[in-house]
């Protein structure tokens, strides 16, 4: 960098990688990839769509679908970290500004940190569950006033919090190896568990016989579009969230082509797959149990024998190395990047780490509706206009060239107007708002009840909605201003 760079806009954590940084094969993305989604989130995405209504098949196209969309996004915003080094905290100040990109980032690191807490709540039960079925007894506990959870789930909620700060401190390379070594065990359990699935329901017969409950004389008759639009928008959300960061692990790419081979075999077969292996199973317990159990964790618990040991453990090693990969490295950088000069990569953690207990993320998996709707649903309404706004600029206006040193300079061609672009900014919030009133209707529908249909039927689009406003709203707004630059 120049001796013009500031502490206000780099450190080490957040300057552009050389060379020998840059060694992730195709082979490393795949892996990392098959490690963030053989994960309990994932498996409970499937699951869930079950629960709402859908059969074991429009589930698993579903979720199938959604992820061929993100998988868009995902490339194009990847390609900015390989060619120049950045990450997304840096990239987002090419079209936010320098001081206005601190939006963006603390937007995906809120997010992460939702995120961190939820994969440590699932962490923290399987612990629980292991430990109960060694001692035959459930160590949940009495009930923890203001947190509605036992003190056993608070202690192993704590526990598995602190397990993963270690690899916090090991940084990237660790993080890395992990989902390397862990991917292959992770398919070989899953398959196992299809396998018992279907030998203790009699076949794949029953499992999909089951009609979903959108058919004629069904529970939801008539229902199926009004449940699979915004089904169908919660699944982009979910990994719309590494949509927007990806460059923090692309800056470490070999090439383009590892980089886009990796994600393109890792992420769309392997959510199909994740997504069958859920719906098959999920739909199995219908038939073995006379209801759905869409917790994997919950499901664990109802075994025996050295199967639910091993699921529980493979469980919780899957839920640390998704849980730093997919939310702490991301938040990580976001984070540092409001401070470079005072956070580093490993505080940017630690701040992830607290405000993930602060959330109190078993509130977010009480129902499938708040996990699907609610959550995924809701936080796809804040990061897909970010993405929208990402695309234009990189693609759109600079047509993929950045002048890297002036990303890290105060001064320079995207300072903007005191480090903020208002253009950004407007075209945000005019993807964000459209969104909004829908969303406070699926909250608190007895506040927000007179809400109208168009508002809520909007809503179910909400990352589509807001990525295409303000991909185009910056867009105009950008070529406008360009345009006028040129006549005067």
């Amino acid at each position: 960098m120049t001796d013009q760079t500031t502490d206000s806009l780099w450190n080490r954590d957040l300057a552009p990688t050389d060379a020998a940084q840059r060694t992730w094969r195709w082979y490393h993305f795949a892996a990392l990839w098959i490690g963030m989604i053989v994960a309990v989130p994932s498996w409970m995405l499937a699951s869930g769509l079950i629960e709402q209504g859908m059969s074991a098949g429009q589930a698993a196209l579903t979720v199938l679908l959604g992820n061929l969309v993100v998988l868009a996004p995902l490339l194009l915003i990847g390609h900015a970290g390989t060619r120049y080094g950045i990450p997304y905290a840096v990239l987002a100040r090419a079209s936010f500004g320098t001081k206005g990109a601190r939006l963006p980032a603390v937007a995906r690191a809120l997010v992460a940190c939702g995120w961190f807490g939820i994969q440590t709540w699932i962490g923290g039960e399987a612990l629980l569950t292991l430990l109960g079925v060694f001692v035959g007894q459930s160590l949940k506990g009495p009930i923890v006033p203001v947190l509605d959870i036992g003190v056993g789930q608070m202690l192993s909620f704590a526990t598995f919090w602190a397990l993963q700060l270690f690899f916090v401190r090991k940084g990237l390379t660790t993080i890395r190896r992990l989902e390397t070594w862990t991917a292959p065990v992770k398919i070989l359990v899953c398959i196992a568990l299809v396998w018992w699935a279907v030998d203790k329901a009699g076949g794949f017969g029953p499992i999909f016989a089951s009609p979903s409950a959108f058919v004629p004389g069904g529970a939801r008759e008539g229902q199926f579009w009004l449940v699979f639009w915004p089904s169908l928008t919660a699944m982009v959300g979910f990994w719309g969230t590494l949509a927007l960061n990806i460059p923090d692990f692309t800056r470490f790419a070999k090439s383009q082509r590892d980089q886009m081979i990796g994600q393109s075999i890792g992420l769309p077969p392997g959510m199909g797959l994740i997504a069958l292996a859920s719906v098959i199973t999920t739909s199995a317990t219908v038939v073995i149990y006379g209801h759905a159990i869409w917790d994997p964790v919950a499901l664990a618990g109802t075994l025996s024998g050295p199967l639910v040991l091993l699921g529980l453990i493979v469980i919780a090693i899957d839920t640390i190395s998704c849980n730093i990969a997919a939310n702490l490295v991301c938040a990580a950088y976001d984070f540092s990047s409001l401070a470079p000069g005072k956070i580093s990569y490993r505080t940017g953690g630690l701040i992830t780490a607290v405000i993930g207990v602060l959330i109190m993320p078993w509130k977010l998996l009480a129902t499938t509706g708040g996990y699907i709707f609610v959550w995924l649903t809701g936080y796809s309404a804040l990061l897909g206009p970010i993405a929208g706004i990402l695309i234009a600029d990189y693609w759109l206006i600079r047509r993929t060239r950045l002048d890297v040193d002036d990303l890290y300079r105060e001064g320079g061609r995207y300072a903007y107007a005191g480090g903020w672009n208002g253009r950004a900014l407007i075209a945000f919030a005019a993807g964000v708002l459209p969104n909004l009133p829908g969303f406070l209707a699926t909250v608190a529908p007895g506040t927000f009840g007179w809400v109208g249909g168009f508002w809520t039927g909007l809503y179910a689009y909400a990352w589509f909605t807001g990525l295409f406003l303000a991909l185009a709203a910056y867009a105009r707004l950008m070529l406008n201003a360009r345009n006028s630059e040129v006549t005067t």
